[in-house]
């Protein structure tokens, strides 16, 4: 999974053509650790999209410009516009995030 870098790439990501699901996370997240090892997986059944890491203590005021407060925390972008978000402070299992997936 690509790491975020910076806000202008972000911007330049979510309005790309392509799909990107952004991944909301922080090191010290016990619920971002758990999905850790099963999101390899995840990406690889769904790869057309590109998945991005987004370090929510380094890219704070992208999480609230997002009304991103839960993580760990998805939102799929392509195009600029929002295909849809999946957002909460809950613990996420594999089949919930592959059937958010889905739904986009």
């Amino acid at each position: 999974m690509k790491d975020l870098q910076t806000v202008e790439e972000f911007t330049e990501l979510k309005n790309s053509p392509e799909k990107h699901i952004f991944l909301f996370s922080a090191e010290w997240c016990g619920d971002c650790r758990f999905i850790e090892p099963f999101m390899p997986e995840v990406e690889a059944k769904y790869d057309n999209y590109t998945f991005v890491h987004v370090d929510r203590d380094k890219f704070i005021d992208t999480c609230i410009e997002l009304d991103v407060f839960g993580i760990p925390s998805f939102i799929a972008f392509e195009g600029g516009k929002e295909l849809g978000r999946f957002v909460s402070k809950d613990r996420k299992t594999q089949e919930e995030i592959e059937k958010f997936i889905e739904s986009l």
